[in-house]
């Protein structure tokens, strides 16, 4: 965020995005929000139960020409860890092996992590820095989540600028497939014992 931001939101609401507001008449009510605390800058305990609760998360970062790269990053709940109040890290585990986001971040840090919860229809957004941590054995173990069978390639360590969620519209409501098969799970064995109790009830009584 540039030195001279009033509000946190200016990470993102630069000059011409809120020319853009103005025209098309949001710009009053993004204003009434700046003077009343803008957006956090800072990981409440809410974001890090959210944030720590998810198996994807999107990673955007841009070269030194501005050409922007999303990539996506998956793992078990808790792959993303909160370190403190200002700190996101995870490990990247190795895939492809482009290291676009790698190179990316070495020559600008700026980067943006989109967390999305289809079940719960939440979104949010988190602006800050990055950077890449290679060969320190005692964080890459820190971070790898247990019985993970994935190799770590290095570590993002994400510094939070600003962040901020958003509404449910326009979100799909979807379900991961090991919750539904866990509550189909329940189902089955409900209706097994409702079943049984059936069963019992439809046995003749001695007399």
């Amino acid at each position: 965020m540039s030195a001279i931001a009033a509000y946190a939101s200016d990470v993102a609401f630069t000059p011409a995005v809120k020319a853009i507001q103005s025209r098309k008449g949001s710009r009053r009510a993004y204003a009434l929000q700046e003077q009343n605390g803008s957006w956090a800058t800072s990981i409440t305990s809410d974001l890090r139960s959210f944030i720590e609760a998810q198996t994807s998360v999107f990673l955007a970062t841009a070269n030194a020409s501005g050409q922007p790269y999303i990539q996506h990053r998956g793992g078990p709940a808790g792959f993303l860890r909160v370190i403190d109040e200002q700190t996101i890290g995870f490990v990247d585990f190795a895939g492809n092996r482009q290291f676009i986001s790698a190179g990316n971040l070495s020559e600008n840090p700026q980067a943006h992590l989109f967390l999305i919860d289809y079940a719960a229809q939440r979104r949010v957004k988190i602006w800050g820095r990055a950077r890449i941590v290679e060969g320190d054995e005692n964080l890459t173990r820190a971070l790898t989540p247990d019985n993970y069978k994935a190799r770590a390639e290095q570590v993002l360590l994400f510094t939070v600028t600003a962040w901020d969620a958003n509404c449910p519209k326009h979100i799909p409501q979807r379900f991961e497939a090991a919750d539904v098969a866990a509550a189909l799970d329940v189902r089955d064995k409900r209706i097994a014992e409702l079943e049984r109790e059936l069963a019992e009830l439809k046995l003749p009584r001695a007399t």
